[in-house]
């Protein structure tokens, strides 16, 4: 038995969510993603029992966007094992270094249950993490009994499950896309909203623009300190925003024609935006892991320690500026910032086009397959793969740029929601629109679902 196979044997052992049969309508899908949403947001705003009030964060984290999380409540680790379980089974997958073929039905299911077990296995590590390395009590001169450390460990833990279930149900055919999605997209939306609106009476800073404007007219509020929402990013939010928009409609053609069908050509549309938004995620993703394990670090060994005051360092010159007045503060963390994330989402970049099979040689074979070719040239994959490859690449490394750009420009101007979330939020919305406009039109076209194998 190789290692795929056990972690889905363990998978088996625990409650699962059955596809149903028949296929719920679209209205009965969305009302099921509208109970999971609301269950998520309840579960986000009910703190931890056993660890101080007081301990708490308020404020937006690129953790809290990239995991969905919530700091101090059952939602502390989000979406965190999920992705992290997910993306290192893909990379694997993708890599070759697990034999495995995702077009066949039973192998895709045992990789699934793996990626389930794997997930599981993650949240346990990371609850325990947080508990050994007295993430909660730091500071406070409390010294929680063992009962109370187990006690968060499986608050944690169980919350974690649920959200596996709910990713679960939601992909199996009972919602609309995936909890992941869903649950970015309701954290960015949450911290957008909190950044504009957001008042708690007890701070002596009012955290909101417009509750700041209110309090201060007279004040133009350019520029907030200590990262505050600003007009700054207010403005830079809305023109981001609609510069994404715009890209998503994008797309860079390439002439084809079937021999089958003489004299009729057709155009495979590549994205413009090619990678979407997968170079800066695993930017965000790998940037996350490293802030996230910080605070455990440093109880382990001791802030006072070298190791952990490089390892310190080095998170923060990793780590985004929260507008234009940190920024200017620390200008070598800023470049320091803008250059690594730049190389870093275009070297994730390429490697995900390798990884994901969109690359120009599984692109010719799909073509060919297809019965597809390009005009003018041979029916050969490596001459149609020469001739991908001039379009694949280039937009591979642009879109990468892009990304990456809009990424550093947000976070320096201090967007709302962070630069990484208003990228992710707004593909998350375009594909929820895809989504749902197919959806209707296999319902409202009962013979086009048939053709699509769905009927």
């Amino acid at each position: 038995m190789g290692v795929l196979e056990a972690l889905a044997a363990i998978a088996d052992r625990f409650p699962t969510v059955k596809k149903p049969v028949p296929k719920p309508s679209l209205y009965r899908r969305l009302a099921w993603t509208g109970i999971v949403l609301v269950l998520y947001l309840v579960m986000s705003n009910i703190p931890l029992y056993g660890i101080p009030a007081q301990n708490l964060q308020s404020r937006v984290s690129l953790q809290q966007i990239i995991f969905a999380s919530n700091a101090g409540t059952l939602m502390e680790l989000g979406i965190g094992p999920i992705v992290t379980a997910g993306l290192i089974l893909q990379v694997l997958a993708g890599a070759k270094l697990i034999d495995i073929d995702l077009d066949d039905p039973e192998s895709r299911r045992i990789f699934t249950a793996a990626e389930k077990s794997l997930a599981i296995l993650f949240a346990v590590f990371e609850a325990t993490m947080y508990v050994i390395g007295n993430k909660y009590w730091q500071g406070t001169g409390i010294t929680p009994s063992w009962t109370t450390r187990i006690i968060v460990i499986l608050q944690l833990s169980i919350a974690a499950f649920i959200v596996i279930l709910m990713d679960e149900m939601l992909q199996k055919g009972w919602g609309i896309g995936s909890a992941i999605s869903l649950f970015i997209l309701a954290g960015v939306a949450y911290h957008m909203f909190w950044s504009l609106l957001g008042y708690i009476p007890r701070y002596a800073e009012t955290y909101g623009f417009i509750p700041a404007l209110i309090k201060q007219p007279s004040i133009l509020l350019l520029a907030r300190p200590n990262g505050l929402p600003d007009l700054t990013g207010l403005v830079a939010t809305f023109a981001i925003i609609l510069f994404l928009v715009y890209t998503q409609a994008m797309r860079v053609e390439i002439p084809v024609t079937s021999p089958r069908m003489r004299g009729i050509r057709s155009k495979v549309p590549l994205q413009f935006m090619y990678v979407t938004n997968i170079p800066i995620l695993l930017v965000g993703i790998l940037v996350a892991d490293l802030q996230l394990f910080q605070t455990i670090i440093g109880n382990i060994v001791g802030v006072t320690s070298k190791a952990y005051i490089y390892y310190r360092d080095f998170v923060y010159y990793m780590s985004p500026p929260r507008g234009i007045l940190m920024a200017v503060a620390d200008p070598i963390r800023t470049l320091t910032f803008a250059i690594s994330w730049t190389i870093l989402s275009i070297l994730f970049g390429y490697m995900w086009v390798e990884l994901a099979g969109l690359n120009p040689s599984e692109q010719a074979d799909r073509l060919i397959k297809s019965g597809l070719e390009i005009p003018g040239m041979r029916r050969n994959p490596k001459i149609l793969e020469s001739i991908l490859a001039k379009y694949i690449y280039p937009l591979t490394a642009l879109s990468s740029l892009i990304v990456a750009i809009i990424t550093i420009v947000a976070d320096i101007f201090g967007a709302y929601g962070t630069g990484t979330g208003i990228l992710l939020a707004v593909g998350i919305i375009y594909q929820y629109y895809m989504m749902i406009s197919y959806e209707r039109a296999l319902e409202t076209f009962p013979l086009l679902r048939k053709l699509m194998g769905e009927g």
